[in-house]
């Protein structure tokens, strides 16, 4: 006997309900720095193929009247969110675009920087999302649930603020819509919301090493990086491994499908692995986070997730969180779960251990910040908790590496005084 499809609908139902009545936390420009920058993720629900689809005039007045409908409520519907990959990273991407591996590949969301004539942030993801992948965000196809919070986009270890960033939500109401058309050096990838928070297939967990040079040395300097290389090391960021669901060649109606016979969405040379990981991984855990019991519920329901996880949080036994790193005995999914997805682990230990030294600021603007958000988040949107904890936690990382490359010049230089001593002092 066939199983029955695991349908994650009424999860996005709550969680697009919530993004639509929760403020997001909006993050002024400093006047040094007033560049900003917006995204659009896109999500869609596939009809089943069995599905009996309303008529193409007749779109749903309400976020409620789509999640009532029957196509949509099928369990063999598929909930899809939409990833590009660029062969030339915007300028946002590239603080985060430096991978040691060449057979990967960084999707993202589409988007980009705010012009001087944009009419704010929801005009600047519409308008770069038809000028990069030919989707028309302000047809009756979708609707804009909401924005999530403004997210700092820094460099130089979270020394120096590049601009910041304002992610919103679309739903496409329709269950076809126009084909896109996105730019020759981009390749769509709508992806299974299913493979992002499913437990019965959790997503597969890796990681994005980043040579720690290239946010410390300058970038014309090659001797430089390669010192700061060899006494540092690497950065290792969380990565969720995307795999892209495939279209059929037939679209619902019958109609051979022009997605990939005619835009060439789905190209045969797609990378080895395609990795979601930086600004966008944060962001994708943000529509997550959405997903999960809100603090309140958590109170209510504690005993019953101690049977599926082990401890009392306010996660669903089927939101499947990033691996804990920064502060031991912390739960960053019960704060943040996107700030999971900033933190790097080392590839030498000590600058791990270093980092948990000088980290004590750090680990208590997160407990504070959980202390809050079981509390019931009464002071959580008044207080930049995030901001703060960024800012704490790469001041300890600045600190550690400092004494680390000290360490290591001074037993290179006491390795190479004994050498010296032991050849020619005997």
């Amino acid at each position: 006997m066939a199983e029955k499809p695991i349908t994650i609908v009424p999860l996005l139902s709550r969680a697009l309900h919530r993004i639509r009545t929760t403020p997001p936390r909006i993050i002024a420009s400093p006047p040094t720095q007033p560049r900003r920058a917006a995204v659009s993720l896109i999500i869609r629900v596939v009809p089943s193929p069995n599905a009996v689809l309303p008529p193409a005039s007749s779109n749903p007045v309400t976020l409620s009247d789509f999640f009532e409908l029957d196509w949509v409520n099928d369990p063999a519907a598929r909930p899809e969110i939409l990833f590009l990959q660029r062969e030339n990273p915007a300028p946002e991407d590239s603080a985060m675009s430096r991978m040691r591996n060449t057979q990967e590949a960084h999707v993202a969301f589409p988007g980009g920087r705010m012009e001087a004539d944009d009419e704010g942030g929801l005009y600047t993801a519409m308008r770069q999302t038809w000028e990069e992948i030919g989707i028309d965000l302000a047809e009756k196809d979708y609707t804009c649930i909401g924005q999530l919070d403004d997210r700092e986009i820094t460099t130089s270890l979270g020394k120096r603020l590049l601009m910041i960033l304002s992610p919103f939500v679309f739903l496409q109401l329709t269950p076809n819509a126009p084909p896109p058309d996105p730019t020759p050096s981009t390749t769509l990838h709508w992806t299974s919301l299913a493979s992002l928070v499913s437990a019965h297939a959790p997503p597969r967990w890796s990681t994005v090493a980043v040579d720690a040079a290239s946010r410390l040395a300058p970038k014309h300097s090659t001797a430089l990086r390669l010192i700061v290389q060899a006494l540092v090391g690497s950065m290792e960021f969380p990565a969720i491994i995307v795999q892209p669901s495939s279209l059929p060649s037939v679209s619902p109606d019958g109609k051979p499908n022009v997605d990939i016979l005619e835009k060439g969405i789905l190209h045969s040379t797609r990378p080895h692995k395609l990795k979601l990981w930086g600004l966008s991984l944060g962001m994708t855990l943000d529509l997550m986070s959405y997903m999960v019991l809100a603090p309140s519920d958590a109170r209510d329901n504690s005993e019953a997730h101690k049977s599926h996880s082990g401890s009392s949080s306010p996660i669903s036994p089927m939101v499947q969180l990033p691996y804990q790193t920064g502060a031991e005995g912390i739960r960053m999914d019960v704060v943040a779960p996107s700030l999971a997805s900033v933190f790097p682990r080392f590839s030498y230990p000590d600058v791990n251990f270093w980092i948990w030294v000088f980290g004590k600021r750090y680990r208590e603007v997160v407990r504070g910040w959980e202390t809050s958000v079981r509390g019931g988040g009464t002071n959580d949107r008044r207080i930049n908790w995030s901001g703060s904890a960024l800012s704490t936690f790469y001041a300890a990382v600045r600190k550690a590496l400092v004494v680390v490359i000290v360490a290591r010049a001074l037993g290179i230089l006491f390795g190479v005084a004994f050498a010296t001593w032991w050849i020619f002092g005997q």
